[in-house]
């Protein structure tokens, strides 16, 4: 089966790679959910508005009595009759239009017993609510409630009462356009044909998804939509719909551009990512979930840019994060019958978009085939093994088409690692024959692939986004020509990026920490325009942090680079950046390895008695014993209690003229210490000391003659003990 495996996650939003992660959570769901009290103008909100409520049958949890029944709130008598609940909290009243209406705002004139807080709610068959507006901090009166959305019934759900009595109101009046819901502009969606022969549909005309996942904020949607659009992409997808999504929206329908508007579930984003949520159990999740999906499905169906609606991002591969087993089973197959339900409800609502899921295993289909048939399509994330997407699909006996949600060239999860043991990055032409076979791949599977979003218009500049992104700071490289000669057919006419070909790093296992490495490759312009070199490094195999920044580095003529290696310990990945002027850049990257610089001398605490005031017995790599600070291999480590003071002594064996200490921290270093030597290790007599210590690499230089050498430790740099991974006494 296709499983790509763990890869770079997208974020619940409309953009991508701004880590993220953004993860909707429940706390976030409420807050889109809350909102103002909002006051219209008397002015008709729409064309053709009308009271719709009156006169239509209304019902309410309870009246106060007699005379009090919910119809008096529907008669049109503003001050002769009412509708009064019992004293409680959370009574509701609602009213039936007779048919779904496009709705515009809500009037509630209220009698001095009046809602504090309360929602606004439609439904479309008087069970399943969405909530439409959150009202909070109501002061009675007359509250002109504006609304969006549709729907056969609107209720007002009381939250909190303001004094002791019930809730009242002289009318409850629901304004709306008189006709049905209006269709979608540019015609309805389709999934049209049969097994093996079909084809997306808009407006009747066929249409091929010629699509990019979405990577900038919304704010910036007007400056590069043009430019998706030159590409020849006709479709951009996200992984959050919201109430910041319209902008968007807006901007892509000026640009003639659809949306696949995506909705995020937990654990969205493959293993590793978003958080886990039983679906077996946790009624309350999915309820809010549905009701928060619902509403947007209702904001933003008739949109002209909107596509399909994609339910959750490989959810079903994520999972396994989550739990194993025989409840990993349970797991999934709840979860995509709860795609199921939330497909239904989006149908219930609109009638006139598809509904897929995307998962980045093909191992997921057959749970949405038993379990979600509600689906119009189903969607495929998947990178190095998009051509085997097709053969999956025949072997699996599918009958519904599919598109393909994320493609692009091979991610971390697929490569082999480099001499440094980590994954070794394709090159720049490399990613770009990436996209331009995964095309192929996709149209090749005619009648059943309907095209694809590939992964990823994005502007960041950092580890991710120089791995995937096509724009990465606003700089088109070769993948970004090879997408826009897939979709649009030619880049004739196109100034195009330089190329990088034979990067190499010297040396790449052994570069000594804040000395100087060489880095030379071949750059070339395909269009003769001079080029600028730029080296960047990142940490992000070193300790995490996935920015790029410039290096400290020098030309040496000829595509060489001499560059000034990091103080902090690891692999790193060195960057060089060509870029041409004329908004273009080739970009390729190779590890090195950052290791402790040469002492000259003799290492005589190499293999000696080491002894500690403690150690840990386990932990992490541990046990970690004195003696391994000692032992020349920079991959084991001494570790302390997690407790200040501390220290660490070594049994030279004789009286030995000492002249440098080099000291190689692990992240958990000393932020004051002093250096001690004595010559029976009952009598110390300090040599050197700092309250500064910063951790990597200490080279001290000293002056003593002593057979033993001690480190006594004060104050820790970190919340964890002291750790050293070399305690190295040079002769």
């Amino acid at each position: 089966m296709n499983q790509p495996g763990a890869h770079v996650s997208r974020p619940p939003s409309t953009h991508a790679l701004s880590r993220r992660r953004n993860a909707t959570s429940l706390a976030m769901l409420g807050a889109l959910l809350a909102s103002s009290l909002t006051l219209v103008p008397s002015s008709p909100a729409q064309a053709a508005e009308a009271l719709l409520s009156q006169g239509k049958p209304a019902t309410a949890s309870s009246q106060e009595g007699d005379g009090y029944s919910a119809s008096a709130a529907v008669d049109g008598n503003l001050t002769g009759t009412r509708w009064s609940s019992e004293r409680r909290d959370g009574e509701w009243i609602q009213v039936d239009l007779g048919a779904s209406k496009s709705l515009s705002r809500v009037v509630l004139t209220w009698e001095s017993a009046f809602g504090k807080n309360y929602e606004i709610q439609a439904s479309d068959n008087g069970t399943d609510w969405r909530t439409l507006k959150t009202v909070t901090g109501g002061d009675g009166g007359t509250d002109e409630v504006a609304v969006s959305g549709s729907g056969q019934y609107v209720r007002m759900q009381g939250v909190t009462r303001a004094g002791g009595y019930g809730y009242s109101l002289w009318e409850f009046q629901v304004y709306g356009s008189e006709g049905t819901t209006t269709p979608p502009q540019g015609g309805a969606v389709k999934v049209t044909g049969s097994q093996g022969n079909w084809q997306l549909t808009v407006g009747g005309q066929p249409y091929t998804v010629k699509g990019l996942t979405w990577g900038p904020s919304v704010a910036d949607a007007p400056r590069y939509l043009p430019d998706v659009k030159s590409m020849g992409v006709n479709t951009i997808r996200t992984w959050g719909t919201d109430g910041s999504t319209k902008p968007l929206l807006d901007t892509a329908a000026a640009q003639g551009i659809r949306v696949i508007n995506g909705f995020w579930l937990q654990p969205g984003g493959g293993p590793g990512a978003g958080g886990c949520v039983n679906y077996v159990t946790d009624a309350t999740y999915k309820s809010n979930m549905l009701t928060e999906f619902a509403k947007w499905v209702d904001a933003y169906r008739t949109h002209p840019a909107t596509l399909m609606w994609n339910v959750g991002n490989e959810s079903v591969l994520g999972l396994q994060n989550c739990y194993s087993g025989t409840e990993l089973e349970a797991q999934r197959n709840a979860y995509t019958s709860f795609v199921n339900d939330v497909a239904k409800k989006i149908h219930t609502i609109d009638p006139d978009h598809p509904v897929t899921s995307t998962d980045a295993w093909t191992g997921a289909w057959p749970y949405y085939k038993r379990n979600a048939p509600d689906l119009d399509l189903y969607s495929m994330n998947s990178y190095g093994n998009l051509c085997k997407v097709r053969q999956d699909w025949t072997d699996g006996g599918y009958t519904k088409p599919y598109i393909i949600t994320e493609t692009g060239p091979a991610g971390e999860w697929e490569v082999p690692d480099d001499a440094n043991g980590i994954p070794d990055e394709p090159t720049d032409v490399q990613k770009a024959d990436g996209y331009t076979k995964a095309w192929g791949c996709i149209t090749g599977h005619q009648g059943v692939a309907l095209g694809a979003t590939m992964f990823h218009y994005g502007v960041e500049h950092d580890f991710g986004g120089i791995w995937f992104n096509l724009v990465p700071d606003g700089l088109k490289r070769l993948s970004y020509y090879a997408v826009k000669k897939a979709y649009a057919g030619s880049t004739a006419g196109n100034n195009t990026p330089p190329v990088i070909t034979n990067m190499a790093v010297t040396p790449a296992t052994a570069a000594p920490a804040g000395r100087e490495f060489t880095v030379r490759a071949d750059i070339r312009d395909p269009d003769g325009d001079p080029v600028t070199p730029r080296i960047f490094l990142s940490g992000n195999y070193a300790d995490g942090d996935k920015r790029l920044v410039e290096a400290q580095w020098r030309s040496t003529g000829n595509g060489t680079f001499a560059v000034t290696a990091p103080d902090k310990l690891g692999v790193w990945k060195v960057y060089i950046q060509a870029e041409d002027g004329h908004g273009n850049a080739g970009i390729e990257t190779k590890s090195v390895k950052v290791v402790a610089p040469p002492v000259a001398g003799t290492n005589v605490a190499l293999n000696r008695p080491t002894t500690a005031s403690s150690y840990q017995t386990q932990y992490g790599d541990c046990p970690c014993a004195p003696a391994l600070a000692t032992d020349g291999n920079a991959t084991t480590r001494w570790a302390s209690d997690w407790s200040d003071p501390q220290w660490i002594q070594v049994d030279l064996g004789a009286a030995k003229a000492i002249r440098t200490l080099q000291l190689v921290w692990d992240p958990a270093y000393a932020k004051s210490y002093e250096v001690q030597v004595s010559d029976d290790a009952t009598t110390w007599r300090p040599v050197y000391s700092t309250t500064v210590g910063d951790g990597d690499i200490d080279t001290i230089n000293l002056s003593a003659t002593a057979r033993h050498v001690r480190l006594q430790l004060t104050a820790r740099g970190t919340g964890w003990g002291y750790s050293l991974h070399e305690f190295g006494v040079y002769s």
